[in-house]
């Protein structure tokens, strides 16, 4: 079993910066493809970014990008999703996803593994 664990959402003003951290632990001993999706309460999960298991491929939603990017850490199964010009529309709880593959995957029922969630909030 697989458990990501996310880290450094919060409160920021409009055009303000967060990193958003998610840590894979359990079965390291793979390297996963990895996503970040968002949801509003009543809403469905909204595809944000993804990365490749090497980390030379990644892509995003039309809605952020230029302003977000992915990076992996230098720990397996590490990525960091920097968010820059961060909007009121940008407000959600972001979800961490892995999963076992060689490509970069956009859909939700892609994933395997999810986390459990951290909030976004963007003050205008």
């Amino acid at each position: 079993q697989v458990q990501l664990i996310e880290s450094g959402g919060g409160l920021v003003q409009v055009g303000g910066s967060l990193r958003l951290s998610c840590a894979a632990a359990g079965r390291t001993s793979s390297s996963f493809a990895m996503g970040w999706f968002r949801q509003i309460p009543g809403l469905e999960r909204e595809f944000v970014s993804a990365i490749s298991r090497s980390g030379n491929r990644q892509y995003h939603a039309d809605s952020v990008k230029g302003r977000f990017s992915l990076s992996r850490g230098n720990v397996a199964n590490m990525v960091y999703l920097q968010m820059d010009s961060l909007q009121p529309e940008d407000t959600a709880v972001y979800y961490c996803a892995a999963v076992d593959g060689s490509l970069v995957y956009t859909e939700a029922h892609e994933y395997d593994f999810w986390g459990q969630g951290t909030q976004v909030t963007v003050s205008s």
